[in-house]
């Protein structure tokens, strides 16, 4: 493969997919985006022209069921990522799926079997960028012994009001969206780089309201929570809690913080700080520029058919994991309940 050009087709060609897949795969030697499709010829179209991609589609299975194409983009809504992840790797495609895996547990595990019966094809998830600068040099302060037992963690984002008004969005549609809630599966990832999983959850969640119009303009039920407190035990014996929220205003920056038995690491969503015990007060950590990480979702995607490295972020493996938490989380809020993990 590393000898001849790699051919790729787009489904759905969203803002991650314009903003960063089509012109991160364009920009490496070798490869070439042959064809895209998107919900509507007229909207595939704008797209062709705006990054010179030959030939649009007008059926998601046409980019799939096409020989020339070697690896497909699938950057639709959740709904649509199961149906044309399996359908691709079933054609002996590679694929790059965007985030929010799939709708639910019972996908995601569907193309992660699938992803198994094909070793030859590579099945990548687009990571989770919230994190991305500070992961490594998290990891190896946990790894020194910087906060030495971790004994909780907190994890809060949400800094708008309530907007009664707004119509419905994606993200609240959960013929859409599924069990994905707001940033939930994001902020566990990184806490599955950080920690790793965990082994129960429990959940409280409220909508606030109830119904919007949806785009048709009728009044659509909305199944997907505006605010949402979770606690979970984790494998490494931290307690976490989670708040992910619409309704918060004026909260501030998203927030992650580990609290250890002789330290504490807190990020602000931009920056790294840090204490021991012995120091009166949390101090920016500077995080060396070799250390940083940073985007390279299709770098790493192109590396691995090439065979020049594995995929890390983000494996099948780990999609299941927080679809599987984010899940457990509905259904603790459904049911009143303590869910265990894995489902």
């Amino acid at each position: 493969m590393s000898e001849r050009t790699i051919r790729i087709g787009v489904i759905g060609a969203g803002a991650n997919t314009r903003e960063r897949h089509i012109p991160g795969l364009q920009a490496i030697p070798g490869v070439r985006v042959l064809m895209v499709c998107n919900r509507s010829r007229e909207s595939a179209a704008r797209v062709a022209e705006q990054f010179d991609i030959p030939q649009v589609c007008d059926r998601w299975n046409q980019v799939i069921e096409d020989e020339r194409i070697d690896a497909v983009v699938i950057g639709t809504w959740p709904n649509l990522h199961a149906p044309a992840t399996i359908a691709a790797l079933e054609a002996g495609k590679h694929v790059l799926v965007e985030a929010r895996m799939a709708l639910n547990a019972a996908e995601a595990r569907a193309m992660a079997a699938t992803a198994v019966r094909r070793p030859g094809l590579v099945a990548q998830v687009v990571p989770s960028p919230v994190t991305l600068a500070v992961d490594p040099a998290i990891r190896r302060l946990l790894a020194e012994g910087f906060i030495d037992e971790p004994l909780a963690i907190e994890i809060r984002q949400g800094d708008q009001f309530l907007d009664r008004d707004a119509p419905l969005h994606w993200r609240q549609d959960f013929d859409l969206s599924g069990f994905n809630t707001m940033a939930l599966g994001i902020w566990y990832e990184a806490l599955l780089r950080w920690v790793g999983e965990a082994t129960r959850v429990s959940a409280m969640g409220r909508t606030f309201v109830r119904q919007r119009r949806g785009a048709d303009g009728r009044l659509r039920a909305v199944r997907v929570p505006d605010h949402l407190d979770v606690l979970a035990e984790m494998a490494c014996g931290a307690q976490a809690h989670i708040r992910m929220s619409s309704v918060t205003g004026l909260a501030g920056s998203p927030e992650a913080v580990l609290f250890g038995s002789e330290g504490t690491l807190r990020f602000d969503g931009t920056h790294l700080w840090g204490a021991r015990r012995d120091e009166p007060k949390l101090k920016k950590i500077e995080i060396p520029k070799d250390e940083r990480g940073r985007w390279r979702v299709e770098e790493e995607f192109i590396g691995a058919i090439r065979g020049q490295e594995p995929i890390r972020l983000t494996t099948f493996g780990d999609g299941v994991k927080y679809m599987e938490f984010t899940e457990a989380v509905a259904r603790a809020i459904a049911e009143g309940l303590v869910i265990p993990l894995p489902l």
